[in-house]
């Protein structure tokens, strides 16, 4: 057991983490307008000098587990017009294509107890271009890409800092802090250096009747000491090395700048920001105490050369000795070298870019953690002191989520763009964490499932913007893969785990059999389902027509649910008898939905089309018509995600299960029933799959012909069929789509994201375990075309490997030092500050793999670490010559 991994035992060193968030302006949780417009009720402008009520926001930032106090640090370059002291974006309205954040910075590395963290920040040295960012992209039409930072030119000549945040943990309590401010241009250029320390208002709320304080205890030749003073945690003391200036505030709403109002206090939030831009310091002269502290650091630094500042945040009380000195350095060097020995024990490649992708996939994952906090009863109704929100709130968004009271450190998808949870991005999101800290994986999954998140109908909550909006039941899947991957690692399964989630899933399964199968046919309209734009009208929304839309894609996931839940009871009734009963319901449940997926009865037509070779949702309409709605999407490819092969080995400990399954199979075939099973033979496996053979010939002919679904970068998420656009009409009106590789030009659900064409690595990676289930069943049986018409014929093994291939090939370097994912940024391939540094973003373009969306989402594209694992030790031993596709030689 290495150091990390002795750490791990032991809860208290998370105590403090990377939980500060980057954007607590715009969201939900802030929103206290009339009719929950997010974004304009609180701005980026109104950030530095507004109070927040649910969390708090910094750059490379830290807190503890409750965010009483943060760090972070805030900088001015000289030139700017505000202290940078968090990171800036469009908001929803004012970007192309939805809101993005416009800042350059990177995850380097994270230890999953965060006992040591590294974070880049990179500022120009040029007036920040604000105005220019948001006036361009405003102006810029849906079918044009999105303006970026790197567009304006700022970086091209070196003329920017590298500022690296690092964090070193020498107890649970006890962090050092190194900021190096690297000056990459060849003048010497000037920067504001401002670490902050500060209190979470809870006093404004009258939610703390002691209000604590944060004052400056010593000062000498080597360094300085803050009291930071909380009773709710006690006294921590920050020491800092002696600094130009030290700077107190308190963290207090500046009311006469926002709503032109006097101050009770001239001590506002934004004090250091009047004071360092406009060189006047005479107000905050002497004050010695408040919440909010900074010691001001004004550094010239030569072009080519960098400064460093040391800071210790710690319980402990070090005056005796230099606590920046020697042992603090000792410390750093320490944790640097028990992060390497922490991931050498993780990575099975030895190839060098891999293992960087990789390790930065996982810091992603580590930074994204973040504290999160809503009361939802006092969110509707507001809190003493303060105005009472608007009485239509009471009927606005989540309004009936009464029970959900949420405080904790959860996996985000992002910590700007996505600063808040979503539950079926963080099913994805705990298959990566498990790999390095499995215990934190269970635990996420098992939160969702407590009465404090899950609704008292059974549903889980989507995410706050939204929390009835309906998501793929992916939980029950994502609690396998941990229980799986964790069994594999330590030999033993968490049954205890599986039983715990098994109980509350009972109860989310039967929410979805209740309110998404309305005819009782088994098959599920499940609405939005988390693909935004890809159909071809809104899912969410009323149907045209009266209709009711049944949905390959809804009966696709409950059919795997189904498996999902029957995998989980088989393991625990090896263990537990008492499970074995339930194993039935849902072996014969999961028939019931492959029968009405693939047949083709007297009242309904079915969703497979034999000419076409794919499924398609179907529009129920009233009176009895059936409309399919032909768009080949992922929507039909998801049929392939619900497989499972039962061993044999398996069937002989659960004998009862066994019977009752071989008399379910003859008695469908004595009444002329749908089989599903296609062999059923006493000592071999049983293949469970919504896809029978000779449809799953046809179906991958579609997935890999390179003119439909596969790209460089991996499975697009609709054909490429449709870039000529696809139209049916319903009850006398038109609707429509067509394929959009890269940014999408609908603007349903606000426009930032687009399911009608670009790879997914989530969907990509259910695709690539199941068909490795599919080999696992047929062996070498089963061969295909990889590409369809290429003439190349592989078994459906090598289809799976070159799939995680293509995905993996996104982030990696080719011959001419690019990466695909950086859309032929020349500063990304020949600037040796920018060449190693990786970003994981929301999805790809269907054509050239360049990186759209959200450019920190490492969240569940963070399953590329997965993959990485996959490709070098790959789960299936290829024994026999085989032949490859290119994607597939490269690794």
């Amino acid at each position: 057991m290495n150091s990390e991994q002795h750490r791990l035992q032991n809860p208290l060193w998370k105590k403090w983490g990377p939980y500060l968030s980057e954007r607590q302006w715009g969201t939900v949780r802030e929103d206290y307008s009339e009719y929950g417009n997010a974004w304009d009720y609180f701005p980026h402008d109104h950030a530095r000098s507004r109070v927040y009520r649910w969390g708090e926001d910094g750059i490379a930032g830290i807190s503890d587990d409750m965010q009483r106090i943060c760090f972070s640090i805030a900088m001015w370059n000289g030139k700017d017009p505000i202290l940078k002291e968090r990171l800036f974006g469009l908001t929803g309205n004012e970007g192309n294509h939805g809101e993005d954040v416009k800042e350059l910075y990177y995850y380097l590395d994270n230890t999953p107890t965060h006992s040591y963290m590294k974070h880049l920040y990179k500022y120009p040295q040029a007036v920040f271009p604000y105005a220019d960012l948001v006036n361009t992209n405003r102006n810029r039409n849906k079918f044009e890409k999105e303006y970026e930072l790197l567009d304006t030119g700022l970086f091209d000549n070196g003329n920017y800092f590298d500022v690296f945040t690092e964090y070193a943990k020498n107890t649970e309590e006890d962090i050092c802090i190194r900021i190096t401010v690297h000056n990459r241009s060849k003048s010497a250029a000037y920067i504001a250096l401002l670490p902050t320390i500060w209190m979470r208002n809870h006093w404004s709320f009258g939610l703390m009747h002691q209000k604590p304080f944060i004052a400056l205890r010593e000062m000498n030749d080597r360094y300085g000491m803050a009291e930071v003073n909380h009773y709710w945690v006690d006294e921590y003391h920050l020491y800092f090395e002696k600094p130009d200036r030290t700077l107190f505030t308190e963290n207090e709403t500046n009311k006469e700048r926002l709503y032109g109002t006097p101050n009770e206090s001239p001590f506002v939030k934004d004090a250091f920001h009047h004071a360092v831009i406009n060189n006047d310091y005479k107000l905050l002269q002497g004050k010695e105490s408040g919440t909010k502290f900074s010691p001001l650091y004004h550094l010239n630094i030569a072009g080519g050369s960098s400064e460093t500042i040391k800071l210790r945040l710690s319980k402990h009380v070090l005056m005796h000795e230099n606590p920046l000195g020697d042992a603090y350095d000792f410390i750093f060097e320490e944790r640097v070298q028990d992060a390497d020995e922490f991931y050498n024990n993780i990575h099975t490649t030895k190839d060098e870019d891999l293992r960087n992708i990789q390790r930065q996939a996982f810091a992603g994952m580590l930074w994204s953690k973040q504290y999160f906090n809503i009361d939802i009863p006092r969110w509707l109704n507001g809190d003493e002191g303060q105005p009472p929100p608007p009485e239509q709130r009471k009927h606005g968004r989540n309004h009936k989520w009464h029970t959900l009271n949420n405080e904790d450190i959860i996996s985000m998808p992002d910590k700007w763009e996505y600063p808040w949870y979503a539950a079926w991005d963080l099913a994805f999101h705990c298959v990566p964490l498990s790999m390095i800290d499995p215990q934190f994986a269970k635990d996420q999954l098992i939160l969702f499932l407590r009465e404090w998140y899950m609704h008292p109908n059974g549903q889980l909550p989507a995410y706050e913007w939204a929390f009835s909006d309906v998501n793929p039941p992916v939980h029950a899947w994502s609690c396998l893969q941990v229980y799986k991957m964790d069994k594999a690692k330590t030999g033993k399964g968490d049954i205890d785990f599986l039983e715990k989630v098994f109980q509350k899933l009972l109860i989310n399964f039967t929410w979805w059999v209740n309110r998404k199968d309305h005819h009782g046919k088994n098959v599920f309209e499940g609405g939005f389902l988390g693909l935004d734009n890809i159909g071809v009208f809104d899912r969410s929304s009323a149907i045209p027509g009266g209709g009711m839309l049944e949905q390959a894609d809804g009966t696709s996931w409950m059919a795997m649910y189904c498996l999902n839940m029957l995998e989980m009871a088989l393991e625990i009734s090896q263990h537990n008898p008492n499970y074995e009963d339930v194993t039935t319901k849902f072996f014969e449940h999961f028939i019931y939905i492959a029968e009405s997926l693939n047949r083709l009865g007297e009242d309904w037509t079915g969703s497979w089309d034999d000419e076409e070779g794919f499924f398609y949702d179907v529009l129920s309409m009233p009176g009895g018509k059936y409309i399919p709605v032909k768009v080949r999407s992922l929507v039909g490819l998801s049929t392939l995600f619900a497989v499972f092969v039962l061993k044999k080995d398996l069937l002989d400990k659960v004998p009862e299960f066994h019977r009752r399954l071989k008399w379910f199979q003859k008695y469908r075939e004595h009444n002329q029933q749908y089989l599903v099973i296609e062999e059923l033979k006493d000592h071999d496996d049983i293949l469970l799959s919504l896809v029978p053979r000779k449809r799953l010939e046809k179906l991958l002919k579609a997935l890999l012909d390179e003119n439909e679904f596969l790209s460089k970068g991996g499975i697009r998420s609709i054909s490429e069929i449709h870039k000529h656009g696809y139209h049916v009409t319903i009850d006398g009106q038109e609707f429509g789509l067509d394929y959009q590789p890269g940014e999408g030009t609908s603007s349903l659900f606000g426009g930032n994201s687009n399911w009608r064409g670009p790879v997914w690595m989530p969907m990509n990676y259910l695709l690539v375990l199941a068909l490795q289930q599919y080999c696992d069943y047929y062996k070498g049986e089963s061969k295909v075309e990889l590409p369809t018409g290429s003439g190349n014929i592989v078994k459906i093994r090598d289809v799976a490997n070159d799939i995680a291939n293509r995905l993996v090939s996104i982030f990696r370097k080719d011959e001419n030092g690019n990466r695909p994912v950086n859309d032929n940024y020349a500063l990304y391939r020949d600037d040796p500050h920018f060449k190693d540094l990786v970003l994981f973003y929301e999805y790809f373009h269907g054509d050239t793999a360049r990186g759209v969306g959200a450019s920190h989402q490492t969240g569940w594209t963070g399953v590329v670490a997965e993959l990485i694992q996959r490709i070098s030790t790959p789960l299936i031993e290829n024994t026999e010559e085989k032949i490859m596709s290119p994607a597939a030689e490269q690794v």
